[in-house]
Protein backbone atom coordinates (compact mmCIF):
# COMPACT_ATOMS: atom_id res chain seq x y z
CA UNK A 1 0.00 0.00 0.00
CA UNK A 2 2.81 2.41 0.84
CA UNK A 3 4.46 1.75 -2.52
CA UNK A 4 1.28 2.40 -4.48
CA UNK A 5 0.46 5.50 -2.47
CA UNK A 6 3.87 6.92 -3.40
CA UNK A 7 3.24 6.08 -7.06
CA UNK A 8 -0.21 7.66 -6.94
CA UNK A 9 1.17 10.77 -5.27
CA UNK A 10 3.90 11.12 -7.90
CA UNK A 11 1.46 10.68 -10.82
CA UNK A 12 -1.08 13.04 -9.27
CA UNK A 13 1.61 15.66 -8.64
CA UNK A 14 2.64 15.45 -12.29
CA UNK A 15 -1.01 15.74 -13.36
CA UNK A 16 -1.49 18.78 -11.11
CA UNK A 17 1.66 20.41 -12.51
CA UNK A 18 0.46 20.05 -16.11
CA UNK A 19 -2.97 21.48 -15.34
CA UNK A 20 -1.66 24.36 -13.22
CA UNK A 21 0.52 25.56 -16.10
CA UNK A 22 -2.73 26.40 -17.94
CA UNK A 23 -4.23 28.71 -15.33
CA UNK A 24 -6.78 30.32 -17.66
CA UNK A 25 -8.17 26.95 -18.77
CA UNK A 26 -8.20 25.76 -15.17
CA UNK A 27 -10.15 28.82 -14.04
CA UNK A 28 -12.72 28.38 -16.84
CA UNK A 29 -13.35 24.74 -15.94
CA UNK A 30 -13.49 25.55 -12.22
CA UNK A 31 -15.99 28.37 -12.71
CA UNK A 32 -18.07 26.16 -15.00
CA UNK A 33 -18.18 23.35 -12.43
CA UNK A 34 -19.19 25.76 -9.65
CA UNK A 35 -21.89 27.38 -11.80
CA UNK A 36 -23.29 23.98 -12.75
CA UNK A 37 -23.53 23.09 -9.06
CA UNK A 38 -25.15 26.42 -8.15
CA UNK A 39 -27.69 26.28 -11.00
CA UNK A 40 -28.96 22.85 -9.97
CA UNK A 41 -28.92 23.87 -6.31
CA UNK A 42 -31.04 26.89 -7.24
CA UNK A 43 -33.42 24.71 -9.24
CA UNK A 44 -33.81 22.38 -6.26
CA UNK A 45 -34.35 25.30 -3.88
CA UNK A 46 -37.13 26.86 -5.93
CA UNK A 47 -38.69 23.45 -6.57
CA UNK A 48 -38.91 22.83 -2.83
CA UNK A 49 -40.07 26.38 -2.24
CA UNK A 50 -43.25 25.52 -4.09
CA UNK A 51 -43.80 21.91 -3.01
CA UNK A 52 -42.36 22.04 0.56
CA UNK A 53 -41.28 18.38 0.28
CA UNK A 54 -39.94 15.89 -2.24
CA UNK A 55 -41.18 12.29 -2.12
CA UNK A 56 -41.89 12.77 1.59
CA UNK A 57 -38.53 14.40 2.40
CA UNK A 58 -38.35 17.97 3.70
CA UNK A 59 -36.22 20.65 2.07
CA UNK A 60 -33.15 20.06 4.28
CA UNK A 61 -33.21 16.33 3.58
CA UNK A 62 -33.69 16.86 -0.17
CA UNK A 63 -30.72 19.25 -0.28
CA UNK A 64 -28.68 16.69 1.65
CA UNK A 65 -29.49 14.08 -1.03
CA UNK A 66 -28.07 16.43 -3.64
CA UNK A 67 -24.94 17.12 -1.58
CA UNK A 68 -24.37 13.40 -0.95
CA UNK A 69 -24.63 12.70 -4.67
CA UNK A 70 -21.96 15.32 -5.29
CA UNK A 71 -19.67 13.92 -2.58
CA UNK A 72 -19.67 10.48 -4.21
CA UNK A 73 -19.54 11.86 -7.75
CA UNK A 74 -16.79 14.45 -7.21
CA UNK A 75 -14.53 12.16 -5.15
CA UNK A 76 -14.81 9.39 -7.75
CA UNK A 77 -13.98 11.88 -10.54
CA UNK A 78 -11.04 13.15 -8.51
CA UNK A 79 -9.64 9.65 -8.06
CA UNK A 80 -10.45 8.15 -11.46
CA UNK A 81 -9.84 11.01 -13.90
CA UNK A 82 -7.26 8.89 -15.74
CA UNK A 83 -10.12 6.70 -17.01
CA UNK A 84 -11.20 9.59 -19.24
CA UNK A 85 -7.75 9.59 -20.86
CA UNK A 86 -7.52 5.84 -21.43
CA UNK A 87 -8.66 5.57 -25.07
CA UNK A 88 -5.58 7.26 -26.63
CA UNK A 89 -3.43 4.87 -24.59
CA UNK A 90 -5.18 1.92 -26.24
CA UNK A 91 -5.24 3.38 -29.76
CA UNK A 92 -1.61 4.56 -29.74
CA UNK A 93 -0.27 1.39 -28.18
CA UNK A 94 0.98 3.07 -24.99
CA UNK A 95 -0.95 0.48 -22.99
CA UNK A 96 1.67 -2.06 -24.09
CA UNK A 97 4.27 -0.21 -22.01
CA UNK A 98 1.92 -0.13 -19.01
CA UNK A 99 1.52 -3.92 -19.11
CA UNK A 100 5.26 -4.59 -18.97
CA UNK A 101 5.96 -2.32 -16.01
CA UNK A 102 6.41 -3.87 -12.52
CA UNK A 103 3.14 -2.50 -11.16
CA UNK A 104 -0.55 -3.18 -11.49
CA UNK A 105 -1.78 -2.11 -14.93
CA UNK A 106 -5.26 -1.60 -13.48
CA UNK A 107 -3.92 0.77 -10.84
CA UNK A 108 -2.03 2.75 -13.48
CA UNK A 109 -5.00 3.29 -15.82
CA UNK A 110 -7.55 3.72 -13.03
CA UNK A 111 -5.67 6.08 -10.73
CA UNK A 112 -2.93 7.43 -12.95
CA UNK A 113 -3.58 11.07 -12.20
CA UNK A 114 -6.01 12.86 -9.90
CA UNK A 115 -8.04 15.86 -11.08
CA UNK A 116 -6.90 19.18 -9.58
CA UNK A 117 -10.27 20.85 -10.31
CA UNK A 118 -12.17 18.30 -8.25
CA UNK A 119 -9.45 18.50 -5.61
CA UNK A 120 -10.24 22.20 -5.20
CA UNK A 121 -14.00 21.62 -4.93
CA UNK A 122 -13.95 18.69 -2.48
CA UNK A 123 -13.12 20.61 0.77
CA UNK A 124 -15.95 23.20 0.49
CA UNK A 125 -18.37 20.50 -0.63
CA UNK A 126 -17.54 18.31 2.38
CA UNK A 127 -17.82 21.29 4.76
CA UNK A 128 -21.28 22.22 3.44
CA UNK A 129 -22.39 18.58 3.59
CA UNK A 130 -21.27 18.27 7.22
CA UNK A 131 -23.06 21.52 8.11
CA UNK A 132 -26.35 20.43 6.51
CA UNK A 133 -26.09 17.03 8.21
CA UNK A 134 -25.89 18.71 11.63
CA UNK A 135 -29.24 20.39 10.95
CA UNK A 136 -30.87 16.94 10.91
CA UNK A 137 -29.44 16.00 14.34
CA UNK A 138 -28.34 12.47 13.41
CA UNK A 139 -27.34 9.93 16.03
CA UNK A 140 -23.74 8.76 16.26
CA UNK A 141 -24.72 5.32 14.96
CA UNK A 142 -26.54 6.73 11.94
CA UNK A 143 -23.56 8.97 11.17
CA UNK A 144 -21.28 5.92 11.16
CA UNK A 145 -23.71 4.13 8.84
CA UNK A 146 -23.66 7.15 6.53
CA UNK A 147 -19.85 7.25 6.34
CA UNK A 148 -19.60 3.50 5.72
CA UNK A 149 -22.26 3.64 3.01
CA UNK A 150 -20.47 6.55 1.33
CA UNK A 151 -17.32 4.40 1.23
CA UNK A 152 -19.42 1.55 -0.15
CA UNK A 153 -20.77 3.92 -2.80
CA UNK A 154 -17.20 4.77 -3.80
CA UNK A 155 -16.44 1.05 -4.07
CA UNK A 156 -19.39 0.65 -6.46
CA UNK A 157 -18.18 3.69 -8.42
CA UNK A 158 -14.76 2.03 -8.62
CA UNK A 159 -16.38 -1.11 -10.03
CA UNK A 160 -18.18 0.94 -12.68
CA UNK A 161 -14.94 2.60 -13.77
CA UNK A 162 -13.14 -0.75 -13.97
CA UNK A 163 -15.93 -2.08 -16.18
CA UNK A 164 -15.63 1.02 -18.39
CA UNK A 165 -11.88 0.44 -18.74
CA UNK A 166 -12.52 -3.20 -19.61
CA UNK A 167 -14.98 -2.25 -22.34
CA UNK A 168 -12.41 0.21 -23.68
CA UNK A 169 -9.87 -2.62 -24.06
CA UNK A 170 -12.39 -4.77 -25.93
CA UNK A 171 -13.98 -2.07 -28.09
CA UNK A 172 -11.35 0.77 -28.07
CA UNK A 173 -14.26 3.06 -27.16
CA UNK A 174 -14.68 4.74 -23.78
CA UNK A 175 -16.29 8.17 -24.18
CA UNK A 176 -19.81 6.84 -24.70
CA UNK A 177 -19.48 4.37 -21.81
CA UNK A 178 -18.41 7.18 -19.49
CA UNK A 179 -21.32 9.37 -20.61
CA UNK A 180 -23.81 6.54 -20.08
CA UNK A 181 -22.41 6.00 -16.59
CA UNK A 182 -22.61 9.72 -15.79
CA UNK A 183 -26.16 9.99 -17.13
CA UNK A 184 -27.28 7.05 -15.02
CA UNK A 185 -25.61 8.26 -11.84
CA UNK A 186 -27.02 11.77 -12.36
CA UNK A 187 -30.42 10.25 -11.62
CA UNK A 188 -29.12 9.96 -8.05
CA UNK A 189 -29.08 13.74 -7.56
CA UNK A 190 -32.51 13.27 -6.02
CA UNK A 191 -33.79 10.32 -3.96
CA UNK A 192 -34.71 7.35 -6.13
CA UNK A 193 -38.04 7.32 -4.26
CA UNK A 194 -39.30 9.94 -6.72
CA UNK A 195 -39.15 7.43 -9.58
CA UNK A 196 -41.89 4.91 -10.20
CA UNK A 197 -41.39 1.20 -10.64
CA UNK A 198 -39.74 -0.46 -12.46
CA UNK A 199 -37.25 2.43 -12.79
CA UNK A 200 -36.85 2.70 -9.01
CA UNK A 201 -35.98 -0.98 -8.69
CA UNK A 202 -33.66 -0.75 -11.70
CA UNK A 203 -31.75 2.15 -10.12
CA UNK A 204 -31.59 0.40 -6.75
CA UNK A 205 -30.50 -3.13 -7.61
CA UNK A 206 -29.46 -3.48 -11.27
CA UNK A 207 -27.64 -0.16 -11.62
CA UNK A 208 -27.21 0.51 -7.87
CA UNK A 209 -27.42 4.29 -8.00
CA UNK A 210 -29.86 4.19 -5.10
CA UNK A 211 -27.38 2.23 -2.99
CA UNK A 212 -24.59 4.63 -3.92
CA UNK A 213 -26.38 7.94 -3.29
CA UNK A 214 -29.82 7.48 -1.73
CA UNK A 215 -29.22 4.82 0.93
CA UNK A 216 -26.50 6.78 2.82
CA UNK A 217 -28.95 9.65 3.34
CA UNK A 218 -31.74 7.29 4.37
CA UNK A 219 -29.30 5.81 6.90
CA UNK A 220 -28.39 9.14 8.47
CA UNK A 221 -32.06 10.08 8.67
CA UNK A 222 -32.80 6.77 10.36
CA UNK A 223 -34.93 5.23 7.61
CA UNK A 224 -32.53 2.46 6.50
CA UNK A 225 -33.03 -1.03 7.90
CA UNK A 226 -30.12 -3.23 9.07
CA UNK A 227 -30.96 -5.74 6.34
CA UNK A 228 -30.91 -2.97 3.73
CA UNK A 229 -27.51 -1.75 4.93
CA UNK A 230 -26.13 -5.30 4.91
CA UNK A 231 -27.49 -5.83 1.37
CA UNK A 232 -25.74 -2.62 0.27
CA UNK A 233 -22.36 -3.96 1.40
CA UNK A 234 -23.07 -7.27 -0.36
CA UNK A 235 -23.86 -5.38 -3.57
CA UNK A 236 -20.60 -3.42 -3.23
CA UNK A 237 -18.56 -6.60 -2.74
CA UNK A 238 -20.27 -8.35 -5.66
CA UNK A 239 -19.81 -5.30 -7.91
CA UNK A 240 -16.06 -5.06 -7.30
CA UNK A 241 -15.67 -8.84 -7.71
CA UNK A 242 -17.50 -8.86 -11.06
CA UNK A 243 -15.57 -5.82 -12.30
CA UNK A 244 -12.20 -7.41 -11.50
CA UNK A 245 -13.21 -10.63 -13.24
CA UNK A 246 -14.32 -8.64 -16.27
CA UNK A 247 -11.00 -6.75 -16.25
CA UNK A 248 -9.08 -10.04 -16.39
CA UNK A 249 -11.32 -11.21 -19.23
CA UNK A 250 -10.68 -7.96 -21.13
CA UNK A 251 -6.92 -8.35 -20.74
CA UNK A 252 -7.11 -11.80 -22.33
CA UNK A 253 -8.91 -10.20 -25.29
CA UNK A 254 -6.42 -7.36 -25.62
CA UNK A 255 -4.61 -7.18 -28.94
CA UNK A 256 -1.39 -5.21 -28.80
CA UNK A 257 -1.16 -2.23 -31.13
CA UNK A 258 2.22 -3.56 -32.29
CA UNK A 259 0.94 -7.06 -33.11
Amino acid sequence: MKKYFKIWWMMSRNSFSMVLTQKFTLSIFLVGKILRFLFFFGFLYFLLLGTKNLAGYNSTQAIFFFLTFNVVDVISQFLFREVYRFRPMIVNGDFDFVLVKPMSALFRVLMGGADVIDFLTIPPLVIVTIYISTLMNPTFQNTIYYILLILNGLIIATAFHIIILSFAIITTEIDHSVMIYRDLTSLGRLPVDIYKQPLQGFLTYFIPVGIMMTLPVRAIIGLATPSGIFLAFVVGAVAIFISLRFWKFALRKYSSASS
